[in-house]
Protein backbone atom coordinates (compact mmCIF):
# COMPACT_ATOMS: atom_id res chain seq x y z
CA UNK A 1 0.00 0.00 0.00
CA UNK A 2 1.35 3.40 -0.94
CA UNK A 3 1.42 6.42 1.34
CA UNK A 4 -1.20 8.16 -0.78
CA UNK A 5 -3.55 5.18 -0.56
CA UNK A 6 -3.02 4.95 3.22
CA UNK A 7 -3.79 8.65 3.67
CA UNK A 8 -6.91 8.27 1.53
CA UNK A 9 -8.05 5.54 3.93
CA UNK A 10 -7.26 7.80 6.90
CA UNK A 11 -9.35 10.58 5.35
CA UNK A 12 -12.19 8.13 4.71
CA UNK A 13 -11.96 6.97 8.34
CA UNK A 14 -12.32 10.57 9.50
CA UNK A 15 -15.37 10.97 7.26
CA UNK A 16 -16.93 7.79 8.67
CA UNK A 17 -16.24 8.96 12.22
CA UNK A 18 -17.78 12.35 11.41
CA UNK A 19 -20.91 10.67 10.02
CA UNK A 20 -21.15 8.39 13.08
CA UNK A 21 -20.80 11.41 15.38
CA UNK A 22 -23.60 13.21 13.54
CA UNK A 23 -25.93 10.21 13.47
CA UNK A 24 -25.35 9.07 17.03
CA UNK A 25 -25.49 12.68 18.20
CA UNK A 26 -28.92 13.02 16.65
CA UNK A 27 -30.19 10.12 18.74
CA UNK A 28 -28.44 11.31 21.92
CA UNK A 29 -29.83 14.83 21.44
CA UNK A 30 -33.33 13.50 20.83
CA UNK A 31 -33.00 11.39 23.97
CA UNK A 32 -31.88 14.38 26.02
CA UNK A 33 -34.78 16.44 24.71
CA UNK A 34 -37.26 13.66 25.45
CA UNK A 35 -35.81 13.10 28.92
CA UNK A 36 -36.06 16.81 29.68
CA UNK A 37 -39.66 16.92 28.46
CA UNK A 38 -40.65 13.86 30.51
CA UNK A 39 -39.03 15.26 33.65
CA UNK A 40 -40.07 18.88 33.34
CA UNK A 41 -43.21 18.78 31.14
CA UNK A 42 -41.81 21.93 29.57
CA UNK A 43 -41.69 21.74 25.79
CA UNK A 44 -39.75 24.98 25.46
CA UNK A 45 -36.98 23.76 27.75
CA UNK A 46 -36.89 20.37 26.03
CA UNK A 47 -36.59 22.10 22.66
CA UNK A 48 -33.72 24.26 23.93
CA UNK A 49 -31.90 21.19 25.29
CA UNK A 50 -32.43 19.35 21.99
CA UNK A 51 -31.32 22.34 19.95
CA UNK A 52 -28.30 23.08 22.11
CA UNK A 53 -27.08 19.49 22.20
CA UNK A 54 -27.62 18.84 18.48
CA UNK A 55 -26.02 22.15 17.61
CA UNK A 56 -22.96 21.04 19.56
CA UNK A 57 -23.00 17.71 17.73
CA UNK A 58 -23.11 19.48 14.37
CA UNK A 59 -20.14 21.64 15.38
CA UNK A 60 -18.18 18.58 16.51
CA UNK A 61 -19.04 16.72 13.30
CA UNK A 62 -17.93 19.69 11.21
CA UNK A 63 -14.59 19.78 13.01
CA UNK A 64 -14.02 16.09 12.26
CA UNK A 65 -15.01 16.50 8.62
CA UNK A 66 -12.59 19.44 8.26
CA UNK A 67 -9.86 17.13 9.57
CA UNK A 68 -10.75 14.63 6.83
CA UNK A 69 -10.53 17.35 4.19
CA UNK A 70 -7.22 18.51 5.61
CA UNK A 71 -5.68 15.02 5.51
CA UNK A 72 -6.94 14.45 2.00
CA UNK A 73 -5.65 17.78 0.73
CA UNK A 74 -2.26 17.81 2.42
CA UNK A 75 -1.35 14.12 2.10
CA UNK A 76 -3.30 12.83 -0.89
CA UNK A 77 -3.62 15.70 -3.39
CA UNK A 78 -1.16 18.47 -2.49
CA UNK A 79 -1.86 20.63 -5.54
CA UNK A 80 -2.53 24.34 -5.61
CA UNK A 81 -6.08 23.65 -6.79
CA UNK A 82 -6.81 21.21 -3.94
CA UNK A 83 -5.39 23.67 -1.40
CA UNK A 84 -7.69 26.38 -2.82
CA UNK A 85 -10.66 24.02 -2.58
CA UNK A 86 -9.68 23.17 1.03
CA UNK A 87 -9.49 26.88 1.82
CA UNK A 88 -12.98 27.41 0.42
CA UNK A 89 -14.34 24.41 2.37
CA UNK A 90 -12.73 25.59 5.61
CA UNK A 91 -14.05 29.13 5.04
CA UNK A 92 -17.60 27.87 4.41
CA UNK A 93 -17.49 25.54 7.43
CA UNK A 94 -16.03 28.29 9.61
CA UNK A 95 -18.85 30.65 8.65
CA UNK A 96 -21.35 27.84 9.26
CA UNK A 97 -19.80 27.06 12.66
CA UNK A 98 -19.80 30.74 13.59
CA UNK A 99 -23.45 31.16 12.66
CA UNK A 100 -24.42 27.93 14.48
CA UNK A 101 -22.64 29.03 17.65
CA UNK A 102 -24.26 32.46 17.47
CA UNK A 103 -27.69 30.87 16.92
CA UNK A 104 -27.26 28.38 19.79
CA UNK A 105 -25.90 30.87 22.31
CA UNK A 106 -27.78 33.96 21.20
CA UNK A 107 -24.61 36.09 21.34
CA UNK A 108 -21.52 36.45 19.20
CA UNK A 109 -18.62 34.15 20.17
CA UNK A 110 -16.33 37.01 21.21
CA UNK A 111 -18.93 38.11 23.79
CA UNK A 112 -18.78 34.88 25.79
CA UNK A 113 -16.29 32.28 26.88
CA UNK A 114 -15.42 29.77 24.15
CA UNK A 115 -16.85 26.27 24.24
CA UNK A 116 -16.42 23.35 21.89
CA UNK A 117 -19.18 21.24 20.38
CA UNK A 118 -18.49 18.49 22.93
CA UNK A 119 -18.85 21.01 25.77
CA UNK A 120 -22.28 22.00 24.49
CA UNK A 121 -23.43 18.39 24.45
CA UNK A 122 -22.08 17.86 27.98
CA UNK A 123 -23.89 20.99 29.22
CA UNK A 124 -27.16 19.90 27.58
CA UNK A 125 -26.82 16.45 29.16
CA UNK A 126 -26.26 18.06 32.56
CA UNK A 127 -29.46 20.09 32.11
CA UNK A 128 -31.41 16.99 31.04
CA UNK A 129 -30.54 15.14 34.25
CA UNK A 130 -30.29 18.14 36.60
CA UNK A 131 -33.70 18.24 38.20
CA UNK A 132 -35.72 15.39 39.60
CA UNK A 133 -39.19 14.88 38.19
CA UNK A 134 -41.60 17.62 39.25
CA UNK A 135 -38.99 20.08 40.59
CA UNK A 136 -39.91 22.83 38.19
CA UNK A 137 -37.98 24.40 35.33
CA UNK A 138 -34.23 24.08 35.05
CA UNK A 139 -31.95 26.78 33.66
CA UNK A 140 -30.52 25.38 30.37
CA UNK A 141 -27.34 27.42 30.78
CA UNK A 142 -26.11 25.57 33.89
Amino acid sequence: MTFTAAMEHVAQAFEVIGAIVLLSGLFVSAGLGARTFLRERDGTLAYRVLRQSFGGVILLGLEILVAADLVRTVAVQPTLESVAVLGAIVLIRTILSFSLETEIEGVAPWRRAGMSGAGRVRRAARVARAAPIGDGPVDPLL
